[in-house]
């Protein structure tokens, strides 16, 4: 079960999710990762344009740590690393499609996201 960064400080459900998916890249990684299944980290950074690799590297790991991205690491040359989203990570996308598509109505005005 996922332990988020601040045990007992959160005020409510919300509180706790936000700090979960606080940081500029999370919501758009997990939506990546939700889009293509596993991904290898050059097919997430392409998948992301403006993301540093220190930045997509950062966040992958504190999703990681949260439990709602799995990695994979391959013994292999060259060494070979695979992230996808755990159970609890897909329920996270999930609970953010609301989200997504209130952004579409209200913010894109109804236009369809690129990919």
């Amino acid at each position: 079960m996922p332990v988020g960064r601040r045990p007992g400080a959160y005020v409510c459900g919300t509180d706790a999710a936000m700090d979960i998916i606080d940081g500029k890249w999370k919501v758009s990684i997990l939506w990546a990762l939700g889009e293509c299944g596993t991904c290898r980290f050059g097919e997430l950074r392409r998948r992301l344009p403006g993301v540093t690799e220190k930045v997509l590297a950062a966040q992958l790991r504190e999703l990681e740590a949260d439990g709602v991205v799995h990695r994979e690491e391959y013994d292999e040359v060259p060494p070979r690393v695979e992230y996808a989203l755990t159970e609890s990570g897909l329920q996270l996308n999930e609970a953010l499609a609301p989200l997504g598509s209130w952004g579409r109505r209200h913010v894109l005005g109804g236009a369809p996201v690129a990919h």
